[in-house]
Protein backbone atom coordinates (compact mmCIF):
# COMPACT_ATOMS: atom_id res chain seq x y z
CA UNK A 1 0.00 0.00 0.00
CA UNK A 2 1.01 3.76 -0.63
CA UNK A 3 3.65 5.47 1.97
CA UNK A 4 1.76 7.83 4.05
CA UNK A 5 4.86 10.45 3.67
CA UNK A 6 5.74 12.65 0.72
CA UNK A 7 8.27 10.76 -1.47
CA UNK A 8 10.53 13.17 -4.17
CA UNK A 9 8.62 13.13 -7.92
CA UNK A 10 9.38 10.79 -10.11
CA UNK A 11 11.77 11.44 -12.90
CA UNK A 12 10.31 12.80 -15.85
CA UNK A 13 11.91 15.07 -18.86
CA UNK A 14 13.95 17.48 -17.83
CA UNK A 15 12.09 21.03 -18.07
CA UNK A 16 13.09 24.15 -20.22
CA UNK A 17 11.77 27.08 -20.51
CA UNK A 18 9.24 28.04 -17.57
CA UNK A 19 8.99 26.19 -14.05
CA UNK A 20 7.66 22.53 -14.29
CA UNK A 21 6.91 23.29 -18.45
CA UNK A 22 8.27 20.83 -20.50
CA UNK A 23 9.04 21.99 -23.93
CA UNK A 24 9.76 18.59 -25.37
CA UNK A 25 6.87 16.53 -25.57
CA UNK A 26 5.35 13.38 -23.78
CA UNK A 27 3.51 10.49 -24.63
CA UNK A 28 1.04 8.72 -23.11
CA UNK A 29 0.32 5.51 -24.42
CA UNK A 30 -2.17 3.15 -24.05
CA UNK A 31 -4.82 5.31 -21.49
CA UNK A 32 -8.07 4.30 -20.80
CA UNK A 33 -10.93 6.47 -21.26
CA UNK A 34 -13.83 7.34 -19.21
CA UNK A 35 -16.02 6.30 -22.68
CA UNK A 36 -14.50 3.32 -23.21
CA UNK A 37 -11.74 4.31 -25.34
CA UNK A 38 -8.08 3.42 -25.02
CA UNK A 39 -6.02 6.10 -26.64
CA UNK A 40 -2.59 8.08 -27.10
CA UNK A 41 -2.39 11.13 -25.49
CA UNK A 42 0.91 13.50 -26.79
CA UNK A 43 1.64 16.43 -24.51
CA UNK A 44 3.65 19.27 -25.55
CA UNK A 45 4.44 23.15 -23.86
CA UNK A 46 1.97 22.55 -21.51
CA UNK A 47 -0.93 21.04 -22.98
CA UNK A 48 -2.92 18.44 -25.31
CA UNK A 49 -1.58 18.19 -28.49
CA UNK A 50 -3.04 15.28 -29.58
CA UNK A 51 -5.35 12.29 -29.00
CA UNK A 52 -5.51 9.01 -30.90
CA UNK A 53 -6.28 5.63 -31.02
CA UNK A 54 -3.77 3.43 -29.29
CA UNK A 55 -0.88 2.69 -31.37
CA UNK A 56 -1.49 5.85 -33.31
CA UNK A 57 0.98 8.69 -31.79
CA UNK A 58 3.67 6.45 -30.82
CA UNK A 59 5.24 5.63 -34.32
CA UNK A 60 9.77 5.17 -34.12
CA UNK A 61 10.03 8.80 -35.54
CA UNK A 62 7.66 9.79 -32.29
CA UNK A 63 9.40 12.27 -30.76
CA UNK A 64 9.90 12.77 -27.05
CA UNK A 65 9.56 10.30 -23.60
CA UNK A 66 6.96 7.91 -23.02
CA UNK A 67 4.44 6.67 -20.18
CA UNK A 68 2.98 3.51 -20.33
CA UNK A 69 -0.64 4.22 -18.91
CA UNK A 70 -1.41 0.19 -20.16
CA UNK A 71 -4.65 -0.64 -17.00
CA UNK A 72 -4.72 3.11 -15.86
CA UNK A 73 -7.93 5.23 -16.51
CA UNK A 74 -6.89 8.66 -17.40
CA UNK A 75 -9.07 11.74 -16.12
CA UNK A 76 -8.89 15.67 -16.10
CA UNK A 77 -6.98 16.13 -12.48
CA UNK A 78 -8.60 17.23 -9.72
CA UNK A 79 -8.00 20.53 -7.43
CA UNK A 80 -8.60 21.16 -4.29
CA UNK A 81 -10.60 24.23 -3.67
CA UNK A 82 -10.37 24.20 0.24
CA UNK A 83 -7.42 23.21 2.54
CA UNK A 84 -5.93 25.08 5.66
CA UNK A 85 -1.99 24.79 5.19
CA UNK A 86 -0.98 26.97 7.96
CA UNK A 87 -2.61 24.05 10.48
CA UNK A 88 -1.94 20.83 8.43
CA UNK A 89 -0.29 18.03 10.25
CA UNK A 90 -0.54 19.49 13.50
CA UNK A 91 -2.52 17.00 14.99
CA UNK A 92 -0.21 15.47 16.90
CA UNK A 93 1.78 18.74 18.31
CA UNK A 94 0.09 18.21 21.97
CA UNK A 95 -0.38 21.73 22.32
CA UNK A 96 -1.14 24.79 20.42
CA UNK A 97 -0.03 24.99 16.59
CA UNK A 98 3.03 26.67 16.41
CA UNK A 99 3.24 29.96 14.72
CA UNK A 100 6.83 30.09 13.58
CA UNK A 101 7.28 30.63 10.16
CA UNK A 102 9.46 27.65 9.28
CA UNK A 103 7.22 25.41 11.12
CA UNK A 104 4.30 27.15 8.94
CA UNK A 105 6.62 26.64 5.54
CA UNK A 106 7.43 23.15 6.68
CA UNK A 107 3.50 22.17 7.08
CA UNK A 108 2.06 23.91 4.34
CA UNK A 109 5.19 21.84 1.72
CA UNK A 110 4.82 18.63 3.11
CA UNK A 111 0.72 19.07 2.79
CA UNK A 112 0.74 20.31 -0.45
CA UNK A 113 3.43 17.48 -1.52
CA UNK A 114 0.92 15.02 0.28
CA UNK A 115 -2.16 16.57 -1.84
CA UNK A 116 -0.45 16.77 -5.10
CA UNK A 117 0.58 12.78 -5.06
CA UNK A 118 -3.23 12.20 -4.12
CA UNK A 119 -3.71 14.12 -7.59
CA UNK A 120 -4.45 17.72 -6.84
CA UNK A 121 -2.48 19.80 -9.00
CA UNK A 122 -3.76 23.22 -7.78
CA UNK A 123 -4.77 23.96 -4.08
CA UNK A 124 -6.54 26.61 -2.24
CA UNK A 125 -5.27 27.67 0.77
CA UNK A 126 -7.26 29.32 3.80
CA UNK A 127 -4.58 30.89 5.80
CA UNK A 128 -4.98 33.19 9.40
CA UNK A 129 -4.44 36.66 8.90
CA UNK A 130 -4.14 39.14 12.26
CA UNK A 131 -4.25 37.95 16.11
CA UNK A 132 -1.31 36.88 17.14
CA UNK A 133 0.35 35.25 14.34
CA UNK A 134 -0.18 38.64 12.07
CA UNK A 135 1.12 38.20 8.55
CA UNK A 136 3.31 35.73 9.48
CA UNK A 137 1.71 32.94 8.60
CA UNK A 138 0.43 34.04 5.24
CA UNK A 139 3.88 35.02 4.97
CA UNK A 140 5.09 31.31 5.16
CA UNK A 141 2.31 29.67 2.38
CA UNK A 142 3.07 32.36 0.34
CA UNK A 143 6.65 31.34 0.30
CA UNK A 144 5.56 27.26 0.68
CA UNK A 145 3.56 28.50 -3.01
CA UNK A 146 6.66 29.62 -4.69
CA UNK A 147 9.11 26.68 -3.83
CA UNK A 148 6.13 24.28 -5.55
CA UNK A 149 5.77 26.10 -8.46
CA UNK A 150 6.13 23.28 -11.43
CA UNK A 151 4.53 20.65 -9.13
CA UNK A 152 1.51 22.39 -7.62
CA UNK A 153 -0.41 25.73 -8.17
CA UNK A 154 -0.70 26.94 -4.25
CA UNK A 155 -2.85 30.26 -4.13
CA UNK A 156 -4.03 31.47 -0.64
CA UNK A 157 -7.15 33.18 0.91
CA UNK A 158 -7.13 35.52 3.88
CA UNK A 159 -9.23 34.79 6.67
CA UNK A 160 -9.31 37.78 9.62
CA UNK A 161 -11.47 37.06 12.56
CA UNK A 162 -13.32 40.13 13.21
CA UNK A 163 -14.00 42.77 10.70
CA UNK A 164 -16.62 44.91 12.72
CA UNK A 165 -16.55 47.63 15.28
CA UNK A 166 -13.33 48.95 17.13
CA UNK A 167 -11.86 45.89 17.26
CA UNK A 168 -12.03 45.15 13.59
CA UNK A 169 -10.29 48.11 12.39
CA UNK A 170 -7.12 46.48 12.63
CA UNK A 171 -8.67 43.01 10.68
CA UNK A 172 -8.94 45.25 7.79
CA UNK A 173 -5.90 46.73 7.89
CA UNK A 174 -3.99 43.30 8.07
CA UNK A 175 -6.54 41.86 5.46
CA UNK A 176 -5.64 44.72 3.31
CA UNK A 177 -2.37 44.05 3.80
CA UNK A 178 -2.20 40.49 3.03
CA UNK A 179 -4.17 41.70 -0.34
CA UNK A 180 -0.93 43.66 -1.43
CA UNK A 181 1.36 40.67 0.17
CA UNK A 182 -0.26 38.33 -2.49
CA UNK A 183 -3.39 36.69 -0.94
CA UNK A 184 -5.10 35.87 -3.90
CA UNK A 185 -8.26 35.56 -2.47
CA UNK A 186 -10.14 37.31 0.48
CA UNK A 187 -12.23 35.22 2.79
CA UNK A 188 -12.86 34.95 6.48
CA UNK A 189 -15.81 33.66 8.89
CA UNK A 190 -18.85 35.55 9.13
CA UNK A 191 -20.29 33.50 11.81
CA UNK A 192 -17.28 34.48 13.99
CA UNK A 193 -17.67 38.18 14.00
CA UNK A 194 -20.54 39.89 16.19
CA UNK A 195 -22.07 41.58 13.16
CA UNK A 196 -21.87 38.51 10.26
CA UNK A 197 -23.44 41.10 8.22
CA UNK A 198 -21.00 43.95 8.39
CA UNK A 199 -18.32 41.62 8.04
CA UNK A 200 -18.87 40.22 4.56
CA UNK A 201 -19.86 43.98 3.94
CA UNK A 202 -16.19 44.54 4.64
CA UNK A 203 -15.18 41.57 2.65
CA UNK A 204 -16.89 42.27 -0.12
CA UNK A 205 -15.46 45.76 0.21
CA UNK A 206 -11.88 44.94 -0.29
CA UNK A 207 -12.33 42.68 -2.74
CA UNK A 208 -14.17 44.65 -4.80
CA UNK A 209 -11.06 47.72 -4.24
CA UNK A 210 -9.03 44.91 -5.34
CA UNK A 211 -10.38 42.69 -7.77
CA UNK A 212 -10.21 39.49 -5.98
CA UNK A 213 -12.44 36.64 -5.46
CA UNK A 214 -14.09 35.75 -2.12
CA UNK A 215 -14.08 32.90 -0.29
CA UNK A 216 -16.52 32.66 3.12
CA UNK A 217 -16.81 30.22 5.79
CA UNK A 218 -20.20 29.59 7.17
CA UNK A 219 -22.05 26.74 8.65
CA UNK A 220 -25.30 28.19 6.83
CA UNK A 221 -27.39 27.45 10.24
CA UNK A 222 -29.12 31.12 9.76
CA UNK A 223 -30.76 31.04 6.22
CA UNK A 224 -31.80 34.55 6.55
CA UNK A 225 -28.22 35.41 6.98
CA UNK A 226 -27.12 33.10 4.21
CA UNK A 227 -29.78 35.08 2.18
CA UNK A 228 -28.27 38.22 2.72
CA UNK A 229 -25.24 37.14 1.50
CA UNK A 230 -26.35 36.02 -1.37
CA UNK A 231 -28.15 39.17 -2.34
CA UNK A 232 -24.64 40.84 -1.32
CA UNK A 233 -22.89 39.20 -3.48
CA UNK A 234 -25.10 38.39 -6.36
CA UNK A 235 -22.82 39.83 -9.43
CA UNK A 236 -20.06 40.50 -7.99
CA UNK A 237 -16.92 39.15 -10.07
CA UNK A 238 -14.91 37.06 -10.54
CA UNK A 239 -17.32 35.30 -7.88
CA UNK A 240 -17.81 34.50 -4.48
CA UNK A 241 -17.76 30.78 -2.80
CA UNK A 242 -18.95 29.70 0.81
CA UNK A 243 -18.48 26.71 2.74
CA UNK A 244 -19.13 23.90 3.80
CA UNK A 245 -21.99 24.92 4.81
CA UNK A 246 -23.47 21.68 6.62
CA UNK A 247 -26.03 23.72 8.42
CA UNK A 248 -27.65 23.15 5.52
CA UNK A 249 -28.66 20.08 5.80
CA UNK A 250 -30.27 20.57 9.16
CA UNK A 251 -33.12 22.79 7.82
CA UNK A 252 -36.57 22.18 6.86
CA UNK A 253 -36.82 21.04 3.23
CA UNK A 254 -38.88 24.05 2.02
CA UNK A 255 -36.13 26.35 3.62
CA UNK A 256 -33.07 24.96 2.67
CA UNK A 257 -34.70 24.67 -1.13
CA UNK A 258 -35.63 28.31 -1.01
CA UNK A 259 -31.99 28.48 0.30
CA UNK A 260 -30.75 26.81 -2.62
CA UNK A 261 -32.35 28.71 -5.26
CA UNK A 262 -31.28 32.05 -3.67
CA UNK A 263 -27.63 30.77 -3.73
CA UNK A 264 -27.90 29.79 -7.86
CA UNK A 265 -29.50 33.40 -9.12
CA UNK A 266 -26.46 35.12 -6.89
CA UNK A 267 -23.61 32.97 -8.76
CA UNK A 268 -22.80 31.83 -5.54
CA UNK A 269 -20.53 28.90 -5.10
CA UNK A 270 -20.86 26.16 -2.62
CA UNK A 271 -17.70 23.96 -1.53
CA UNK A 272 -18.65 20.99 1.29
CA UNK A 273 -16.22 19.19 3.07
CA UNK A 274 -17.09 15.39 2.91
CA UNK A 275 -14.00 14.18 4.78
CA UNK A 276 -15.21 16.41 7.49
CA UNK A 277 -14.99 19.69 9.15
CA UNK A 278 -12.36 22.65 9.65
CA UNK A 279 -11.27 25.24 12.04
CA UNK A 280 -13.50 27.48 10.09
CA UNK A 281 -17.04 25.13 10.80
CA UNK A 282 -18.64 24.63 14.17
CA UNK A 283 -20.53 21.49 13.43
CA UNK A 284 -20.19 18.60 11.00
CA UNK A 285 -21.84 17.29 7.92
CA UNK A 286 -22.19 18.07 4.93
CA UNK A 287 -23.90 20.29 2.67
CA UNK A 288 -27.09 19.34 0.97
CA UNK A 289 -25.28 18.74 -2.73
CA UNK A 290 -28.47 16.86 -4.21
CA UNK A 291 -30.45 19.88 -3.64
CA UNK A 292 -28.05 22.45 -4.19
CA UNK A 293 -27.18 21.18 -7.63
CA UNK A 294 -30.83 20.67 -8.89
CA UNK A 295 -31.11 24.16 -7.61
CA UNK A 296 -28.65 25.10 -10.05
CA UNK A 297 -25.95 25.89 -7.71
CA UNK A 298 -22.44 25.21 -8.43
CA UNK A 299 -20.81 22.52 -5.80
CA UNK A 300 -17.44 21.37 -5.14
CA UNK A 301 -15.87 19.26 -2.65
CA UNK A 302 -12.91 20.10 -0.44
CA UNK A 303 -10.89 18.15 1.69
CA UNK A 304 -10.92 20.86 5.01
CA UNK A 305 -8.77 19.47 7.71
CA UNK A 306 -5.77 17.45 6.93
CA UNK A 307 -4.72 15.96 10.51
CA UNK A 308 -5.29 19.29 12.41
CA UNK A 309 -7.16 19.08 15.74
CA UNK A 310 -10.25 19.92 13.75
CA UNK A 311 -9.95 16.86 11.88
CA UNK A 312 -6.88 14.61 12.98
CA UNK A 313 -7.68 11.70 10.38
CA UNK A 314 -7.99 14.29 7.28
CA UNK A 315 -6.37 12.68 3.97
CA UNK A 316 -6.22 15.48 1.74
CA UNK A 317 -7.52 13.50 -0.73
CA UNK A 318 -9.95 14.41 -3.64
CA UNK A 319 -11.22 11.17 -5.12
CA UNK A 320 -11.97 10.53 -1.56
CA UNK A 321 -14.62 13.24 -1.59
CA UNK A 322 -15.71 12.14 -4.68
CA UNK A 323 -16.39 8.14 -3.40
CA UNK A 324 -18.42 9.60 0.28
CA UNK A 325 -20.62 12.21 -2.02
CA UNK A 326 -21.35 8.67 -4.33
CA UNK A 327 -21.59 6.28 -1.63
CA UNK A 328 -22.77 8.18 1.14
CA UNK A 329 -24.87 11.27 -0.56
CA UNK A 330 -26.44 9.54 -3.67
CA UNK A 331 -24.26 10.91 -6.69
CA UNK A 332 -22.89 9.24 -9.15
CA UNK A 333 -19.56 8.32 -10.02
CA UNK A 334 -19.27 10.84 -12.54
CA UNK A 335 -21.31 13.28 -10.79
CA UNK A 336 -19.28 13.08 -7.74
CA UNK A 337 -16.02 12.89 -9.55
CA UNK A 338 -17.37 16.55 -11.21
CA UNK A 339 -17.10 18.32 -7.32
CA UNK A 340 -13.29 17.61 -6.86
CA UNK A 341 -12.68 18.26 -10.91
CA UNK A 342 -14.26 20.17 -13.48
CA UNK A 343 -16.35 22.28 -10.98
CA UNK A 344 -13.64 22.67 -8.10
CA UNK A 345 -11.25 23.63 -11.17
CA UNK A 346 -14.39 26.64 -12.10
CA UNK A 347 -14.93 27.75 -8.53
CA UNK A 348 -10.77 28.74 -8.40
CA UNK A 349 -10.53 30.57 -11.55
CA UNK A 350 -8.98 27.80 -13.24
CA UNK A 351 -9.17 27.01 -16.96
CA UNK A 352 -11.19 23.94 -18.17
CA UNK A 353 -9.87 20.52 -18.42
CA UNK A 354 -10.51 17.58 -20.96
CA UNK A 355 -8.58 14.47 -22.28
CA UNK A 356 -8.75 16.64 -26.31
CA UNK A 357 -6.71 18.36 -28.11
CA UNK A 358 -6.26 22.04 -27.24
CA UNK A 359 -6.68 21.41 -22.97
CA UNK A 360 -4.24 22.20 -20.88
CA UNK A 361 -2.28 19.07 -20.04
CA UNK A 362 -3.25 18.55 -16.42
CA UNK A 363 -4.14 14.78 -15.91
CA UNK A 364 -4.50 11.97 -13.30
CA UNK A 365 -3.91 8.23 -14.58
CA UNK A 366 -5.43 6.38 -11.79
CA UNK A 367 -5.02 2.60 -11.76
CA UNK A 368 -8.52 0.76 -12.63
CA UNK A 369 -10.38 0.46 -16.00
CA UNK A 370 -14.26 2.52 -14.66
CA UNK A 371 -14.27 5.65 -12.51
CA UNK A 372 -16.10 3.90 -10.20
CA UNK A 373 -13.51 1.84 -9.70
CA UNK A 374 -11.03 4.49 -9.34
CA UNK A 375 -13.22 6.46 -6.35
CA UNK A 376 -13.38 3.04 -4.97
CA UNK A 377 -9.70 1.32 -4.82
CA UNK A 378 -7.70 4.53 -6.64
CA UNK A 379 -4.47 3.51 -5.01
CA UNK A 380 -1.56 3.60 -7.95
CA UNK A 381 -1.68 6.90 -8.86
CA UNK A 382 0.51 9.41 -12.13
CA UNK A 383 0.09 12.63 -11.74
CA UNK A 384 0.38 14.94 -14.29
CA UNK A 385 0.90 19.10 -13.94
CA UNK A 386 2.09 21.46 -17.25
CA UNK A 387 2.83 18.68 -19.07
CA UNK A 388 4.84 16.36 -17.33
CA UNK A 389 4.99 13.65 -14.89
CA UNK A 390 4.86 15.21 -11.37
CA UNK A 391 4.07 12.75 -8.97
CA UNK A 392 3.38 8.88 -8.68
CA UNK A 393 2.44 6.82 -6.34
CA UNK A 394 2.61 2.86 -6.72
CA UNK A 395 0.57 0.24 -4.90
CA UNK A 396 1.30 -3.49 -4.70
CA UNK A 397 -1.48 -5.68 -2.56
CA UNK A 398 0.31 -9.19 -2.12
CA UNK A 399 -0.87 -12.71 -1.30
CA UNK A 400 0.81 -15.81 -0.63
CA UNK A 401 0.06 -18.46 -2.77
CA UNK A 402 -3.62 -19.73 -2.90
CA UNK A 403 -4.42 -22.92 -5.10
CA UNK A 404 -8.49 -21.14 -5.22
CA UNK A 405 -6.68 -18.04 -6.77
CA UNK A 406 -4.79 -20.33 -9.44
CA UNK A 407 -7.69 -22.23 -10.04
CA UNK A 408 -9.26 -19.10 -11.15
CA UNK A 409 -6.69 -17.50 -12.94
CA UNK A 410 -6.59 -14.35 -10.82
CA UNK A 411 -3.66 -12.10 -11.15
CA UNK A 412 -1.02 -11.62 -8.75
CA UNK A 413 1.33 -9.42 -7.97
CA UNK A 414 4.84 -9.08 -6.45
CA UNK A 415 7.83 -11.52 -6.18
CA UNK A 416 8.73 -14.88 -4.05
CA UNK A 417 6.36 -15.89 -1.07
CA UNK A 418 5.72 -13.75 1.87
CA UNK A 419 7.79 -13.92 4.79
Amino acid sequence: MPDSQPQPPPSSPSPSGSPGQSDGALLLCGARLTDGRTVDVRLSGGRIEAVGTAGSLGGTRARGARVDLAGYLLLPAPVEPHAHADTALSADTGGPVSPDPLAVRRRATEAALLQLGHGATALRAHVRVGDVQGLGALDAVLTAGRSLRGLAELTTVAMPRVLTGVAGADGLAVLRDAVKMGACVVGGCPDADPDPTGYVEAVLEVASEHGCPVDLHTDATDPARLARLAAMAGGLRPGVTVGPCAGLSRLPADMASRTADQLAAAGVTVVCLPQGGCGGADHRGTAPVRLLRAAGVRVAAGSGALRDVSNPVGRGDPLEAAYLLASRDGLSPEEAYDTVSASARAALGLPEVRVEAGFPAELLAVRGDRLAGALSLGYSRIVVHQGRVVARTSAVREYCDSAAAARLGLPQQGRGELP
